[in-house]
């Protein structure tokens, strides 16, 4: 019998993907269609061109839904951190006697949990870090457990009420939908891109985009922490054009063909041709120009994890994934000499969608047929 299927929108900050797919087997998906636009993005917590990102939005749904997914009354729509926060909450739960921790528990939990929120913020998701047991024992899964209270580490997802009124507007426009579930880029990708041991012990999540970035420490079943900059490999091309006084265009394929670890005589020229003209610089100065740029981009990093003070992730591994990631050959060595940090860029484990360009997509099925 057919799965059934799911609408998804993921909004990144060059691009917007819709997409409608399969649950598979194994943990993969089945992409029935899916088609990705291009848009002004989003900068400083706002969209740069509203009616542009309307336009966007239509044609990515108008290229996706077809007939046949028309009657779909249900959309899932990922919220990128630049619109996004984490507010952490501490619950206890108390029962009149010792009893076996059931599902209800865990709903009662967390609706007392729910903090309160300005009416320019909405709470739009939850997950728990971890439950502590009243012999003091940190655990994932509390179900079945015999106790008299239950003690909850909660993250709740808030979301600025202005972003969703557009994107819902948006989408209202192009399409009849019933029910709208917004899934917080911040808590789908380490969910789904790092393995649940290593999230146990705290893991950094550093997503690159094209516009904006974030920075997120995940542990257990939620996310701690999270800060997001609007710098990303597009502010690179912007460095090259300003320095070399060439076109955007120009300087974002020269951008794509530098390799930062090159040396001596292995690169000694990069050049592209654009629109009929031809562009040939000293892959020297090309590699100075990045590397003063990412400097700062490391120092952004830097600054989020010194921000912060739950315990020491210093020394650990900072998983690298976004769309900007392939971008810059040699990006993943200068991020881990500048930090002096380990760093391991993860993807998707689906044939065929194996690069970091496709993590927040794929993250966002996950959590919808998680749902």
């Amino acid at each position: 019998m057919r799965k059934p299927g799911v609408a998804v929108l993921d909004i990144r900050s060059t691009e917007i993907c819709a997409a409608v797919a399969e649950n598979g087997v194994n943990n993969t998906f089945i992409i029935k269609n899916k088609s990705h636009v291009g848009y002004d993005g989003y900068a400083e917590g706002e969209l740069i061109d509203i009616g542009n990102f309307n336009n966007a939005v239509k044609e990515a749904i108008a290229a996706t839904f077809s007939a046949e997914y028309g009657r779909l009354k249900h959309i899932y729509i990922s919220v990128p951190a630049e619109f996004c926060e984490v507010r952490l909450v501490d619950k206890t739960l108390g029962f009149s006697s010792s009893q076996a921790v059931a599902q209800r528990h865990l709903r009662m939990l967390t609706e007392m949990s729910v903090p309160q929120v300005g009416h320019d913020m909405t709470v739009i998701y939850s997950s728990p870090l971890y439950y502590v047991l009243p012999d003091n024992r940190n655990v994932i899964n509390p179900l079945g457990s015999v106790c008299d209270s239950l003690r909850g580490k909660l993250s709740f997802y808030v979301a600025k009420s202005a972003f969703l009124e557009c994107v819902r507007r948006a989408v209202d426009n192009c399409m009849d939908i019933g029910c709208y579930h917004w899934i917080p880029q911040i808590y789908s990708q380490p969910i789904y891109l790092i393995d649940p041991a290593i999230r146990d012990g705290r893991a950094v999540l550093v997503d690159v985009g094209g516009i904006a970035s974030s920075f997120s420490v995940a542990c257990g079943n939620g996310v701690e922490f999270c800060e997001s900059f609007s710098v990303g490999v597009g502010h690179m091309a912007v460095l090259l054009m300003e320095n070399l006084n060439i076109p955007y265009d120009a300087a974002y394929a020269i951008l794509k063909s530098v390799n930062l670890n090159a040396k001596g005589r292995l690169a000694t020229v990069e050049e592209c041709r654009i629109n009929g003209e031809y562009y040939s610089f000293r892959s020297s100065q090309v590699r100075e120009i990045l590397n003063e740029g990412l400097d700062g981009f490391c120092g952004l990093i830097e600054e989020c994890r010194q921000a912060y003070s739950v315990s020491d992730i210093t020394n650990s591994t900072i998983y690298l994934t976004g769309d900007g990631v392939g971008v810059i050959r040699g990006l993943t060595e200068k991020i881990s000499s500048r930090l002096v940090s380990p760093v391991e860029v993860i993807a998707p484990r689906v044939p065929y969608y194996e690069r970091p360009r496709y993590s927040s997509l794929f993250s966002l099925l996950a959590a919808a047929f998680g749902e």
